[in-house]
């Protein structure tokens, strides 16, 4: 069976297509990726919330699979209602089916406190209302996002279609003044080939949505296999 030394369980939002393809590229030999989706096509708070209503269907799929871990991998998906949304889906995957769960927008949070970041500047490709939901979040528990800047960008598709360099230039126009890292939002938006160059240009920590997921799914699986590439995070296994 492949997964020897662990499975995860990704639950993606139906028209994400990069998380899946990052966690594959990226998963250390021995970890293997089975997939499960929920419905949304646009970014929007409306259907964000609406994603709820699929947690249990999905995991339950998953679940059959044998999997290690469950990953809700939508970041606004997992923040929209608030504080403790995230661990209100985290504690329904668990519920359901027994096995250990990751939400996104929890290994955000994870991940800059093992950063010791408390100011964030943070980038996204999202409209303004689903920007202010991650403000919220984010200041509720405990962070100061110093700058935040978006693309503006309803259409997950279209999030999706967005080369990394996309990324890279947003990231550079960001005022960082007072910022001790850098946040990029949104699981379909493609950052693991810039991550590196990113620290590098701009001299502070860099996590996406992506890398924080991937870096608290492996801790989840006890597999402490550093990673190259994907900067200092995953550096910290």
């Amino acid at each position: 069976m492949y997964g020897w030394r662990g499975r995860v369980g990704l639950i993606v939002p139906s028209s994400n297509t990069t998380m899946e393809e990052e966690f594959r590229a990226w998963l250390p030999d021995g970890v293997s990726l089975h997939v499960s989706r929920i419905r949304l096509r646009k970014v929007n708070v409306e259907e964000l919330k609406s994603m709820k209503e699929g947690v249990k269907m999905a995991s339950s799929l998953l679940a059959d699979a044998g999997v290690d871990v469950i990953v809700y991998g939508c970041t606004t998906g997992s923040l929209v209602g608030g504080k403790g949304y995230d661990e209100e889906i985290r504690a329904e995957i668990e519920g359901e089916t027994g096995v250990k769960a990751v939400a996104t927008a929890t290994a955000v949070l994870e991940a800059l406190r093992e950063l010791g970041v408390k100011k964030v500047a943070v980038v996204t490709p999202y409209i303004e209302e689903v920007n202010e939901k991650e403000r919220e979040f984010l200041e509720d528990n405990g962070f100061e996002v110093t700058a935040m800047k978006g693309l503006g960008i309803e259409d997950n598709l279209e999030i999706g279609r967005q080369p990394p360099e996309v990324a890279y230039r947003l990231a550079r126009g960001v005022n960082l003044s007072r910022a001790e890292a850098l946040f990029i939002s949104c699981t379909n938006f493609r950052t693991f080939e810039v991550i590196d160059s990113l620290e590098l240009d701009m001299g502070v920590p860099v996590i996406s949505s992506n890398s924080a997921t991937l870096w608290a799914t492996l801790r989840a699986l006890n597999v402490r296999e550093d990673i190259l590439g994907l900067g200092e995070l995953l550096l910290r296994l």
